[in-house]
């Protein structure tokens, strides 16, 4: 699929001027072009740009090339350098005639003509098994951009098949992309508990302090794309002390109380509110009658403030922080997110 993405320049520039990129990605591939356009705004159209990621996987690197954009996971070539490509792809192909898959051979002609990758992390190839929820709760501070191979992992969201699993997730994003996955970390420092917000999706709750630093490494709910290799992944994980995450025996403070995204209730206090429910007894064993009120297992449901403006991520910006409200009921709490005061450690 190859997708032409136009946005009109600014006052300072000539009417009738437009950045023009070519897009392309797998027909299995879900593409978020609200951020994508913002994302490749930042860039010069007129000069020559390759824009993509690597595989989650080493293995898939490594049989490729690290200098590679997947094409599952979709890439963006500026105009300029898709006419050059163009011009020079049959020259190219002969030239490599041992090279397997139309993004490798790309990858070496764009190489030829002198230009390398340039990373964004928000395209996922999604080169992982199992269940994802762990990889897109602690989604790197960068803008959520693409998903492939989603018929390969269960659906996003517990209790629904794929297709139902990512419409919901659209029904939020259709509100706010900016902000999708984006993480954010609270404390109350009362109970000892932490909150890791992945907006959109998931809220986690740990019932121990636990640092930003840490959290950033996504829990191994998945598994690796091809068995054996080892080290499996582009980056680093955390595993849980049960062999599930849904299973009784708790970690320590390890295996968090988790809370998917449930429903958008609107706005509120000019804050659009979204709702995150307990899907499934992720921690605790026995009756539900056993739960005290400082447990994190009695939090059923959490409702997250987040402000209308769209949130700018990365290049130089913070991640967004949150302060605990009022607790609603016995089982609800909510969660106000702001922009970080100067100085402030999430801590």
């Amino acid at each position: 699929m190859v997708r032409v993405i136009e946005e009109t320049f600014a006052e300072d520039h000539a009417p009738g001027d437009v950045n023009r990129w070519y897009v392309m990605a797998d027909d299995d591939t879900v593409l978020m072009i609200d951020n994508l356009v913002n994302v490749l705004s930042k860039y010069d159209h007129t000069k020559y740009y390759y824009v993509g990621m690597n595989s989650e996987c080493i293995v898939s690197n490594f049989g490729m090339s690290f200098q590679m954009a997947f094409g599952g996971a979709g890439y963006a070539l500026s105009y300029p350098l898709a006419q050059a490509v163009a011009k020079n792809m049959d020259t190219c192909i002969k030239r490599y005639p041992n090279l397997y898959g139309s993004d490798h051979i790309l990858q070496a002609c764009i190489a030829d003509l002198g230009v390398t990758i340039t990373l964004e992390k928000g395209f996922h190839q999604i080169d992982l098994r199992r269940d994802i929820w762990g990889f897109l709760s602690a989604h790197p501070q960068s803008p959520f951009l693409s998903l492939h191979h989603l018929d390969l992992v269960a659906p996003i969201f517990p209790s629904m098949n794929r297709l139902d699993a990512l419409n919901h997730l659209m029904k939020v994003a259709s509100v706010d992309q900016s902000r999708l996955l984006q993480q954010s970390t609270c404390y109350n420092k009362r109970h000892n508990w932490t909150f890791s917000v992945s907006w959109g999706y998931t809220v986690q709750i740990y019932d121990k302090i636990m640092s930003q630093s840490y959290l950033e490494s996504p829990i191994e709910t998945f598994g690796e794309w091809r068995k054996g290799a080892w080290p499996p992944y582009m980056f680093n994980v955390r595993g849980l002390k049960s062999n599930n995450y849904s299973s009784c025996g708790g970690g320590g403070g390890e295996v968090p109380n988790v809370l998917f995204f449930d429903s958008l209730e609107g706005t509120r206090l000019n804050h659009i509110v979204t709702t995150y429910v307990k899907k499934t007894n992720s921690r605790s064993c026995g009756s539900s009658e056993n739960i005290d009120d400082h447990s994190i297992d009695g939090v059923l449901k959490i409702r997250v403030f987040s402000p209308m403006h769209k949130l700018h991520v990365g290049d130089g910006n913070r991640r967004e922080c949150c302060d605990i409200m009022q607790p609603i009921g016995m089982d609800s709490m909510a969660i106000k997110l702001r922009s970080c005061m100067r100085h402030e450690i999430v801590a």
